[in-house]
């Protein structure tokens, strides 16, 4: 029984991330986030951490897993975005240019897998967790210290590169994979893809 819930909790770190974004969102809702927001919110980006790590550990990686801790990533920095939009009105506007970019290569990133795949990419890629930390400290500096300067323009430039990076993956990939870290790496799987299937052909 100890063994069952230990191996459960990847999955229960991942729930308390989608359950921390809709808090997040609440809590900035009338335009003054309480003391609670910084805390929460560094408890979700740590959550979002450990929980590969000890799936890792334990041996539970999966796809689902994997996947719904994208869906996871999505939804709190959604709610967090909705919330800079409630609080700080003056930092979407003077950032509506970059948040525009940013934005669009997302949307992009979107479409490229769901017409190639039928369903979300969830690459997991060395980019993401950099644009993730990148995130993670221009919401603290946001929340935390009213700061949006060179943190925000980091995060926005890093995040537009990160998903170009992700639809040159998706272009690459034969078919839908997860935990495909860089694009060599994608170009070694499909190399390997391709080398099964000339095989595969062979008389």
């Amino acid at each position: 029984m100890f063994r069952s819930l230990i191996s459960a909790l990847p999955t229960a770190l991942v729930v308390f991330r989608f359950l921390a974004g809709p808090y997040l969102l609440l809590d900035a809702w009338h335009g003054q986030p309480g003391a609670g927001f910084v805390p929460v919110f560094v408890l979700a980006v740590l959550s979002d951490i450990f929980d590969g790590i000890i799936a890792r550990r334990l041996k539970v990686v999966s796809s689902f897993l994997r996947e719904a801790d994208s869906r996871a990533d999505l939804c709190l920095y959604l709610c967090v975005l909705a919330s800079i939009w409630r609080v700080f009105p003056d930092v979407v506007v003077g950032f509506a240019l970059p948040l525009g970019i940013t934005a669009l290569s997302q949307l992009l990133q979107w479409a490229s897998s769901l017409i190639k795949y039928g369903r979300l990419a969830s690459y997991h890629s060395y980019s993401a967790k950099i644009w993730g930390l990148s995130l993670a400290i221009a919401t603290v500096a946001l929340f935390g210290f009213g700061y949006a300067g060179v943190t925000f323009w980091a995060t926005l430039a890093i995040g537009t590169l990160h998903n170009l990076e992700e639809v040159a993956m998706t272009l690459i990939l034969p078919q839908w994979t997860f935990d495909v870290v860089t694009i060599q790496k994608a170009l070694q799987i499909r190399a390997s893809s391709a080398a099964t299937s000339s095989t595969g052909a062979m008389p």
